[in-house]
């Protein structure tokens, strides 16, 4: 199976749970759960579910019950795009190619329902079918990839603190690295403690997920520049606009091609050990540097 086939698989299979774990359009109160699903199936690659599930496979555990972890990411990115596309944050029209929440059911609506998916994305984490040692580590693992000490919201307000601020390489790290990084990191440790991955095994991945988180984020702002509202789905040259640290800002286009290409080999690196189970690891580390969207 080509990785274009082997994606489109694994994003039926997320889609599918989605649709289960979301209630119905129609169960009340209707508005916020249409507006839940209107977000969420609006088309993501699902790259961070999909992460998760290839790291359980690298780690020894291909079976269904992983899926529902995995969708836990998903929620959590679903909302933290919400919020960041609202007035107060970006400010921003168009989000995976259609009009942003807010645009379509208000402000009010589009923060409970980001609040509505972030609240459960931690109810499916707690329902996983795993051992409740490692339900925990769940848990905990997200919170804080979503949180303020290192993890998204963290490196959200030091990406709004730092608007206007001349760019430099440290705020830039600080920033990217919890911002994008934290949950495309947590999306790999997932995957490996639901399969009960041995420490060296969580480690290696781990540094994957690092590598592979960094590389995206520096692609997403070359994409910023040199790609239009159409491709990308979203507003084009908002963090020009905004003045916001960014790779090409910091360190030009050039060099921030050849840091993301960097960035996929060191993550190509990590997963020496692991061979051919971790092949769609590998494929995706490269989907990652080479995509246009």
């Amino acid at each position: 199976m080509t990785l274009p086939e082997y994606l489109r698989a694994q994003q039926a299979r997320i889609d599918s749970e989605l649709d289960r774990l979301v209630p119905p359009d129609a169960a009340p109160p209707a508005t916020i759960h249409r507006a839940m699903r209107y977000s969420l199936m609006a088309g993501g690659k699902r790259i961070r579910p999909i992460l998760c599930l290839e790291a359980a496979r690298a780690a020894g555990h291909a079976g269904h019950g992983v899926v529902r972890a995995a969708c836990s990411l998903e929620l959590i990115h679903t909302y933290s795009l919400i919020h960041d596309d609202l007035p107060a944050l970006d400010n921003d029209d168009y989000r995976r190619g259609k009009p942003t929440c807010h645009k379509v059911f208000g402000e009010a609506m589009a923060i409970l329902t980001g609040d509505a998916l972030l609240t459960l994305a931690f109810q499916t984490l707690a329902e996983v079918d795993c051992p409740a040692d490692r339900r925990v580590r769940l848990v905990a693992e997200l919170a804080v990839a979503s949180g303020t000490v290192g993890g998204m919201i963290g490196g959200q307000v030091a990406d709004i603190e730092g608007e206007r601020q001349t760019p430099t390489a440290e705020l830039l790290d600080t920033i990217h690295r919890a911002k994008t990084g934290a949950l495309l990191r947590a999306s790999v440790r997932l995957g490996a403690i639901f399969a009960g991955a041995s420490e060296a095994e969580l480690a290696a991945l781990t540094a994957f997920g690092e590598h592979v988180g960094l590389a995206f984020q520096i692609v997403d702002d070359i994409l910023d520049v040199e790609e239009s509202s159409e491709v990308l789905g979203k507003t084009a040259g908002k963090d020009a606009s905004q003045q916001k640290i960014t790779f090409p800002a910091v360190y030009g286009l050039e060099r921030s091609r050849e840091m993301a290409a960097q960035e996929c080999g060191l993550a190509h690196a990590a997963l020496v050990d692991f061979g051919e189970r971790a092949g769609r690891l590998r494929q995706i580390a490269d989907m990652i540097v080479q995509r246009k969207s």
